[in-house]
Parts: C-alpha cells; sequence; structure tokens
C-alpha cells in the first residue's frame, strides 16, 4: 500500500467506516472507482488523487514544526476556497484520506483556529462536508462539531467572475458525463440539478415534435389538412452560440510541476548512432494507451536516451531503479525518440568547464518502492503539469535548486531558484528533501553536488 500512500491507518479507517470495504485494494484510484463508481477520473485527477493522499499523511504528522505544519493548512486552505472537493466536485478516496487525517486535530481546534482571521475556514467546511455528505457515506461514531452560528471571522467571497468560470467547467465536465451514462439532466454532489440550456430546449422541442407527428398522422389518413386549415410552418431551431473555453489558470512556479516519478529500467543497451547515449527501456508507472509508451514484457514502458556511456557502466543500468522526469516534451535523439529523463548526480563547476566529465551517480529511489510511485520535495507538493511547454522554461529554472545534502540525500535548495526564493522577510531558505511515500531519494557518494 506504501505506493499510493495508503497506510495502515487508513486501510483500518476505510475498512471500517465506508459503505464498501476496499482497504484490501492498494491502489487509491482503483479504491475511488469501487467507492465512487458513477465518478470518472482524468489521467491528471488520478495523479492528483493518488498525490493527496500522499500529502495527507503529511498534514497528520505530529514530527513536523509548527511553522511547516502551518504552511501546509494555509495552502490546503487555499486550495478548498473554491472547490467542495480536493478534485473540484468529484469525491475520491482522498477526501477521506485528508478526513482522516485532520479530523482529530481540527476537532482541537478552538474558535480562532476554526474561524478566525487566519483560521482555516474552508478545511473545517470540507471536513463537515466529508463527514455528512450522503455521497461519502460514511459511518462515524462520533463526528467534528461544527457550529456554523460561531463564526469569529467572515471571509471575503470568493472572485465573482472566477466563481462563475469554475461553476461554468464544472457543468459542462457534468454534462458531458452525464452525456455519456445516458442521463438526462447532470446532477451536482450536493444534489441540486442543474440542466443545461441544451437539456431546457430540448425537453420543449421534443413535445413539440411530438403534437406535429399526431397533426401529420390526421391529415395523411384525411387525405391532407382540411380545407382552409392554417399551413404550420416548420419552427427553425436558434442557433446556439459556441460555448467559449475558459483560459488555463497559470500554476504558480515550483518543483511539483515537474512529474518526479520512480522508474524500473528493464533493459539498457548503447545508442546504435551515438557513443555517448544508452537506450533505456523503463517501466514508469504508465496507463495503458499512453503517449509515447509501448508494452515490453507485459509492462506499458518508455524509452528513454541518456547520455551516460562512458559515466556508468552498462551493467549498472540493467534492472534497477530510478528517478524519472516524466513530463518534458519528448526529443528525438539520433533516431530514437526520449520520452524521460534519468535524474542523476555530478559535481557541481565553475562556469566554463565540462559539466558532463564526471563522476556521475544516478539517484537512488528507496529499496521497496515501485514504478511509478510519486516522488517529491517536502514542502512542495502538488499537481505536476501534464507536458512541461518548453517556451516557458520551467525545468531550466527549477533544476538549478536540484541538490544533494552532506548526508548523501537529494533536496531541492529554494535558494538555488531566485524566483522563488524571495527576499528581505519574505526570503525562503532550507532543501526539502525528495522522497516518495516508502522514504528519501539518495546518491551513493557526492555531496553538494547538482543533480539533473
Amino acid at each position: 500500500m506504501a505506493s499510493s500512500g495508503i497506510d495502515e491507518s487508513l486501510a483500518t479507517f476505510i475498512k471500517t467506516h465506508t459503505p464498501k470495504d476496499v482497504s484490501s485494494e492498494a491502489d487509491a484510484v482503483k479504491a475511488s472507482q469501487i467507492l465512487f463508481p458513477s465518478a470518472t477520473y482524468t489521467d491528471a485527477e488520478k495523479a492528483e488523487i493518488s498525490q493527496w493522499v500522499i500529502t495527507s499523511s503529511h498534514l497528520g504528522s505530529t514530527t513536523e514544526d509548527a511553522a511547516k505544519s502551518g504552511e501546509r493548512l494555509s495552502t490546503l486552505n487555499t486550495h478548498l476556497s473554491s472547490r467542495t472537493t480536493l478534485l473540484g466536485a468529484k469525491p475520491s478516496i482522498a477526501d477521506i484520506a485528508l478526513y482522516q487525517k485532520l479530523a482529530p486535530i481540527v476537532a482541537k481546534w478552538g474558535p480562532e483556529e476554526r474561524t478566525g482571521e487566519q483560521g482555516y475556514h474552508h478545511i473545517v467546511r470540507h471536513l463537515d462536508f466529508v463527514q455528512n455528505a450522503p455521497v461519502f457515506g460514511l459511518k462515524l461514531e462520533e463526528k467534528i462539531r461544527v457550529d456554523v452560528d460561531n463564526v469569529i471571522f467572515k471571509i471575503k467571497p470568493v472572485d465573482a467572475k472566477a466563481e462563475k468560470e469554475r461553476k461554468k467547467k464544472e457543468r459542462e465536465s457534468a454534462a458531458a458525463s452525464a452525456a455519456a451514462s445516458g442521463a438526462a439532466t447532470p446532477t451536482t454532489l450536493a444534489g441540486d440539478q442543474t440542466p443545461s440550456e441544451g437539456g431546457r430546449r430540448s425537453k420543449k422541442e421534443k413535445g413539440k415534435d411530438k403534437l406535429q407527428a399526431v397533426d401529420d398522422a390526421i391529415a395523411s389518413a384525411a387525405g391532407g389538412p382540411p380545407e382552409g386549415a392554417p399551413t404550420k410552418k416548420k419552427e427553425k431551431k436558434e442557433k446556439q452560440p459556441k460555448a467559449q473555453k475558459a483560459a488555463p489558470v497559470e500554476k504558480q512556479l515550483s518543483p511539483s510541476l515537474i512529474d518526479l516519478r520512480v522508474g524500473h529500467i528493464l533493459k539498457a543497451t548503447t545508442h546504435p548512432n551515438a557513443d555517448s547515449l544508452y537506450v533505456s527501456t523503463i517501466a514508469c508507472g504508465d496507463a495503458p494507451g499512453t503517449d509515447n509508451t509501448s508494452e515490453y514484457e507485459g509492462q506499458i514502458v518508455r524509452t528513454v536516451c541518456s547520455g551516460l556511456n562512458g559515466l556508468i557502466p552498462l551493467e549498472e543500468m540493467q534492472n534497477r531503479k530510478i528517478v524519472a522526469v516524466c513530463n518534458l516534451k519528448p526529443v528525438t535523439m539520433r533516431g530514437i525518440k526520449s520520452a524521460a529523463m534519468v535524474l542523476a548526480a555530478s559535481p557541481r563547476v565553475a562556469e566554463g568547464e565540462d559539466s558532463h566529465k564526471g563522476p556521475v551517480e544516478l539517484v537512488n529511489p528507496p529499496s521497496d518502492s515501485k514504478a511509478g510511485d510519486r516522488v517529491f520535495f517536502e514542502g512542495w507538493e502538488g499537481e505536476p503539469e501534464p507536458v512541461l511547454n518548453p517556451k516557458k522554461k520551467i525545468w531550466e529554472t527549477i533544476q538549478p535548486g536540484f541538490t544533494t545534502t552532506d548526508t548523501l540525500e537529494v533536496g531541492f535548495d529554494v535558494e538555488g531558484v531566485p524566483q522563488l526564493s524571495g527576499e528581505g522577510s519574505d526570503k525562503k531558505t532550507g532543501v526539502g528533501r525528495l522522497k516518495t511515500a516508502a522514504g528519501m531519494c539518495t546518491v551513493s557518494t557526492l555531496k553538494g553536488a547538482t543533480v539533473r
């Protein structure tokens, strides 16, 4: 269960308090699909479910310092400010994981922490929704007591324009899901039916069509309409304006935009057209049909070219776990398309020196991690981009912060990225360690090295 972040305490909670026992299901997405069969998840939402399950375990941790815990809670509170669930409107096991980890903590909060000016209003609202909403159906002996009348500070409403766009997207998504399942009208999680404009019109038109059909049948049987009867003109349907696509929301610059995963190299060979390249076949946990993947020995894999020939012995590239960057735009290297990048560490060099002279060491994920496990930096959790836009230079901006520590752990040093480190009293410091749900990512001997 470690691969999806479902720890033993969450598994026990699921078995005891949810309508269906899915505690034996190791995959968070599959568990969500069993619990909520009417919900369909995109690939991005599936990745988000797994990440939120992992993040929930951090939020419920008693070992983190107060500052870090406060930062995580503030980020979560902001995320929930315009969402019913963690995914927006769809329920998932991530909401249950969040409830299981935070309910004991929120239950001890006083009015100031709940609804004060710096309180976590939206977290309290979300947990109250999860514990009471029929869609989750939690069987709880004790619930968090929430006094809706005891509000110390009334928060400002969400920007009306942004909220309108969000609801529009949800309605369009719900309409598409309803059409796919044959439903007449989509229904929101709150139980309010929200028929689309097209839905109301189609019912009206259907009624008219039925009446017209009866009239036509009578006229046909009588040899035509009675003399002097008014001729009915066929009504023209008004053209509906095409819905304008909402502009995508620009995500804040963060290491979490980079899709880091555990990869399992199944085989590696030398590149037939380049002496400096290896060609590796790597399982990265992709679903069947994912772009730029193929099948090898029953597994979905990516082909990856890496400039490690001459720096790492070929035998060390066989049947081993690595950390892969999975959302760079694929590039063709000497006739072979490469669909990911293998992370490796090398000593820092002065400007003008050869940055590829070595030594080089591959980044090692925890030994019991599995292909596809999400890899993230502490304090920088979030949803990665599906594909990094090369024009925005996100990888080139973030990568200088990738480093190794004196304890041979891989981390992200925020001071290496001026756009994120800030200035003055807002200056950020420290190194967020690279980890999976199973533990830390490390290198063998290189301290203070760059990782790319």
